[in-house]
Parts: C-alpha cells; structure tokens; sequence
C-alpha cells in the first residue's frame, strides 16, 4: 500500500505524488483528496470509509490531503508514505515562520481536555503554535476563550481554505479572535 499525499490544494501535488497517482491500480481516499489528484487519477476510486480501514487493499494507493504524516492517514496505515505538501509548510510560507520555530498540534478528533493540556503546555515553552483545530469541537473561538481564560493575551491568525482562490487570512488576539467562515482552516498562536 502506498499513502500519498495531495497536498492541500490543487497544484500541491509533488512529482512524486503524481507519479504513484497515475500509475495506481485502484485509489481510496476523502471526497476532497479525490478531486485534488483528479487530473492524474486513471483508475477507479472509492470514498474512504474510516471504520473499514483494514480492509483497503494491500496493492491500493490511499490519498491523503495535506500530508499523510500531519494529523493524517500515514498514522493509520501501514504502507509506504509519499509526502504532500502540508497545511503547515504553507501557513509557515504564508507568514514567514520559519518551520524550526513552531510546534504543531492537532485538535482534530482528539479528546478536547488532552489538546487543553497540550496547548497550554506549548505556550508556556513561548513556541509559535500552528493547531489543527476540530471546528465542530473545539475549534479558533473556544481555543481563544481558553487561552483567555488561563491569562494569555496573544496574537492570533486563521488561515482558510489554504490554497484555494479564496484563502483568506484574519489576524487577531485571544481577546478578539478571528472568525473563521469555513470549516477548512487552520490557526498560528504567537
């Protein structure tokens, strides 16, 4: 099995990525991570079902948007890893952050108290924090009302839709944090 990954937009393929696509037997992946490598897929495909993981194929490829090993399914499966250009490498560019200064979390499907003890662990080493929020749970507001909450006055951006002709990028604090309008995005504390 090979995972590889998309990135997070069309045109954030690798070479590599492209290579593995169009050469596929039969690809699995995300609705969305479909339509990213859609013009290199020349096999048939089938919509990921997460409770039915282990019965992918050994020979499949599995699409994975972003990168599979950020919050992605190269944790989930055992098989060769092609990276992708991650959510975190373009907010990094996006903002000039360097990537040796900034700690990634994910909140996505994680047990909000844990990813509560996490982020306020990371703030207190003073890093640049990039969060995969979980926008359903515990997503940029309740992130800001947290840090708020525990004494922290810091900057604090939303970046959307990473990528696509309508990225934006809204800068706040945890006082008056941005708003998300989508469910695709990310945030940098710090």
């Amino acid at each position: 099995m090979k995972i590889v990954g998309v990135g997070v937009s069309k045109g954030m393929l690798t070479e590599e990525a492209t290579s593995v696509i169009k050469s596929a037997k039969v690809i699995f992946g995300s609705k969305r991570a479909i339509a990213i490598a859609s013009p290199y897929i020349k096999s048939e495909t089938h919509e990921i079902d997460f409770k039915h993981l282990d019965e992918i194929p050994d020979d499949a490829v599995v699409l994975s948007t972003g990168d599979p090993m950020l919050s992605g399914l190269g944790a989930l499966l055992d098989g060769e890893i092609i990276p992708g250009i991650s959510s975190l490498q373009i907010a990094c560019s996006r903002l000039k952050i360097d990537l040796t200064a900034i700690t990634a979390i994910t909140a996505h499907g994680r047990n909000v108290e844990e990813s509560k003890k996490i982020i306020l662990d990371e703030i207190m080493r003073k890093r640049h924090l990039f969060i995969l929020p979980d926008p359903k749970r515990f997503g940029s507001i309740k992130i800001a009302e947290m840090l708020s909450e525990a004494g922290y006055e810091l900057p604090l951006i939303v970046l959307e839709n990473l990528g696509y002709e309508n990225e934006r990028i809204t800068h706040g604090t945890t006082e008056n944090p941005p708003k998300p309008e989508t469910l695709l995005y990310v945030m940098v504390i710090g």
